[in-house]
């Protein structure tokens, strides 16, 4: 489980989130959505502590940190939640001068040790997981969008993370590009795959999530199940926002 307690996130005199706290159960995807600056992206990356919260504990299964105002966290706390995340980035952030096997087996042959054979072999499976097999060899600049955010995610599943995190996965693909990563999301979320993604696209939020949390201004405007929210919300605010991205667009709900 992942549990945020009472979560602050300031920047100078800036408040980016105000007093979160929410809980993420094992095997569920939760979606972040809100209007841009609404505080999704940061919340997301305060879970694996890219960003520092000001204030509150994150949880991760057994592993807590609490955080303080001008107190600076053991590197240690930050690092044993750290290794429990696993976070697909909007733009890739492939290794160029790598291949694409290469980039799944990194961070399990220098941070993790594991010899290159048994590092290989995960990758592999991975990659076919994901429908890249046939590009194990190929260099990222030589893939479109959508393959090289599959490999990206490959990357991130490497060490067994307790919960993948997707900070807008599909926002710098094109609709077409964009629906593979929805189809190999969706498939890791049927198999269980514990996910929290921020996330603009109502189409990956609706198919994919079980939970939605709507965030405004740093606050929490409205949680509940995918279906509820997207149908029937309880606030004005979030029926307003949804109204507003539905406008045009047909999605499975």
């Amino acid at each position: 489980m992942i549990e945020l307690s009472h979560i602050e996130k300031r920047f100078g005199e800036n408040v980016i989130l105000k007093d979160i706290s929410l809980v993420f159960p094992e095997g569920t995807v939760t979606a972040l959505v809100g209007p841009s600056g609404g505080g999704k992206s940061t919340l997301l990356r305060c879970i694996n502590l890219l960003e520092i919260p000001t204030a509150g504990t994150v949880r991760i299964g057994d592993e807590a940190a609490t955080f303080q105002p001008g107190k600076k966290p053991a590197w240690q706390d930050i690092q044993k939640i750290r290794r429990q995340t696993g976070m697909v980035f909007q733009n890739f952030q492939l290794f160029p001068h790598q291949t694409a096997i290469q980039n799944v087996m990194e961070g399990l042959t220098t941070v993790l040790r594991w010899p290159a054979d048994k590092a290989r072999a995960r990758a592999v499976e991975l990659l076919t997981k994901v429908g890249m097999a046939h590009k194990m060899d190929a260099w990222p600049s030589t893939l479109s969008g959508g393959q090289q955010q599959r490999v990206a995610i490959a990357r991130a599943l490497a060490p067994s993370p307790r919960v993948l995190l997707c900070d807008e996965p599909t926002s710098a693909l094109d609709p077409e590009l964009a629906a593979e990563v929805v189809d190999v999301l969706g498939k890791l979320a049927k198999e269980g795959t514990t996910m929290v993604m921020a996330t603009h696209d109502l189409r990956l939020a609706s198919k994919i999530a079980n939970n939605v949390v709507f965030l405004e201004a740093g606050n929490i405007v409205e949680t509940g199940s995918s279906h509820n929210v997207f149908s029937n919300p309880s606030q004005q605010r979030t029926k307003q926002f949804i109204s507003t991205l539905n406008a045009g667009h047909s999605y499975d709900i």
